[in-house]
């Protein structure tokens, strides 16, 4: 603990953003850096709470005590190699976690909570400006050879992972550049593309090998690589997006949200989009689902120059603050408001579609919604009051992801599935019934956060090392890397 009294003298700050009239006119980040009296502050607030239920919160287990005293300390290279200890890619987390760390700070019981994320994105980028951040080359390599299939944030983290073990490690993906839905998925404004292409850069030159436009299944063949590889990894993520099977869903201008949030990506990286158009550009645009990938419809739509954008959310108002069914250091179910409802929304909730309506020509003009009535229940599910058509020529599904694509690979390998058709894999093991093929991220355990995903490619790398080297693997645990400071 770096200031005893921290916590009694400075509160909670976050560092300034672009104005909401001047970002979305651009796909840049928004968010400014702290000045270094104002980061000194936040770090100084970490108190010396005895049991950190940060580390609870956290699914990688960040030592944020000790990096927080590091940054207090202006120890800039401690504090890094604390967090690369648990951490492959702090520079993702701390541009897009919804710091799940943060709810459980001990402060937080009383007082606003520590600038974790914050912080954790100041190190990395302090890091990489005084050039700590260097590839670490492997000088002794295993021999065995792995496969990665699927680059998003689990595909990341296992691929550097068993590539420091000492393993070749070869990553397919089936887009034309790495990144999964960082890339082609989380919009620019916030996390801009060349933080990706940062941290490839690094890993190429320790060794990993990307191959791109490679769909194992479809252009890649299944035996090739089964034949090829000692081990493989499946880390495709949870791809198949919930649809809404009512009238009128075939109308031209209702799309599936990742449909609309990757041809923007693509537009911005100056890549050529092979689907229709979808833009939002004077349009009454209605965000279905009230989630971060509504939320990120919600601010694409505001830079395209939407005529009104309206989010939905099927579930009722959560309340501002910590009621008695979400005590600390549970994860609370409040009300968020993100930058994207700051740049403009009217959000509605307990809200269901009924049809989309159409003209003439088949395009959408307008939706028939409902209020839901939550107290007044019909065979246990909510009553339906007050239906009314609402103006609209975009809607946008973003209602969350079912499961992983099923045709193609995975029933090529006759890899067996959960009852929610992900991929079959204990926690414990992360092992299928076929021994050499393993799985982590969203695939594995269903949709879910970037942190929970580099949390299990982590885990899932470590058994797979233990798996190649017939013993106990040199990759730490969680649990021993807490223990180690």
């Amino acid at each position: 603990m770096g200031k005893p009294t921290g916590f009694l003298e400075f509160t909670r700050e976050l560092p300034a953003k672009r104005p909401p009239q001047e970002r979305v006119k651009d796909y840049n980040e928004f968010v400014e850096r702290f000045p270094d009296e104002k980061l000194n502050q936040q770090a100084a607030r970490c108190m010396d709470c005895g049991i950190p239920f940060c580390h609870h919160g956290c699914p990688l287990g960040n030592i944020i005590p000790e990096f927080n005293d590091a940054v207090y300390r202006k120890n800039w290279l401690e504090a890094y190699e604390i967090l690369r200890s648990t951490n492959n890619f702090p520079e993702f987390t701390g541009r897009i976690c919804p710091a799940p760390c943060e709810s459980s700070c001990v402060l937080g019981i009383n007082q606003p909570a520590i600038t974790i994320e914050e912080i954790e994105k100041h190190i990395i980028e302090i890091a990489f400006d005084k050039g700590y951040v260097q590839p670490r080359r492997q000088h002794v390599r295993s021999g065995k050879k792995v496969a990665v299939i699927g680059s998003g944030p689990a595909g990341l983290a296992a691929a550097a992972q068993l590539n420091y073990a000492g393993h070749s490690v070869t990553v397919f993906e089936r887009d034309d550049a790495p990144g999964g839905l960082l890339r082609y998925g989380i919009p620019d404004f916030k996390l801009e593309k060349w933080v990706i292409d940062r941290r490839l850069k690094i890993m190429e030159e320790e060794g990993v090998v990307f191959k791109c436009n490679a769909e194992v299944g479809r252009n890649i063949a299944v035996n090739d690589v089964l034949r090829e590889y000692q081990a493989i990894v499946l880390a495709g993520g949870s791809t198949i997006p919930r649809d809404l099977p009512v009238a009128g869903r075939q109308l031209k201008g209702v799309y599936f949200a990742m449909e609309f949030l990757k041809q923007q990506n693509k537009r911005v990286a100056g890549r050529s989009i092979q689907e229709q158009d979808i833009w939002a550009t004077g349009k009454n645009v209605v965000v279905i689902g009230g989630g971060d990938t509504g939320s990120d419809c919600v601010g694409t739509s505001n830079r395209h120059g939407a005529k009104s954008v309206t989010q939905f959310e099927l579930l009722r108002r959560p309340p501002e603050r910590r009621t008695t069914e979400m005590p600390w250091p549970v994860y609370p179910m409040t009300l968020k408001t993100s930058s994207s409802h700051e740049e403009g929304a009217e959000r509605h909730w307990a809200m269901q579609t009924m049809e989309f309506l159409g003209d003439e020509n088949g395009n959408l003009r307008a939706l028939k919604v409902a209020e839901l009535d939550y107290d007044n229940l019909v065979n246990g599910r909510p009553s339906i009051k007050n239906e009314v058509e609402m103006p609209c020529e975009l809607a946008l599904l973003a209602m969350g992801f079912l499961h992983p694509q099923q045709e193609g690979m995975l029933s090529e390998l006759g890899i067996d599935r959960d009852e929610r058709k992900n991929v079959k894999a204990t926690e414990k093991s992360y092992q299928t019934n076929i021994s050499k093929i393993f799985s982590a991220g969203d695939m594995r355990r269903g949709q879910s956060l970037v942190v929970w995903a580099i949390s299990e490619g982590r885990e899932c790398a470590r058994k797979v090392d233990e798996y190649l080297s017939g013993g106990k693997s040199a990759l730490e645990t969680k649990d021993q890397n807490l223990i180690a400071v």
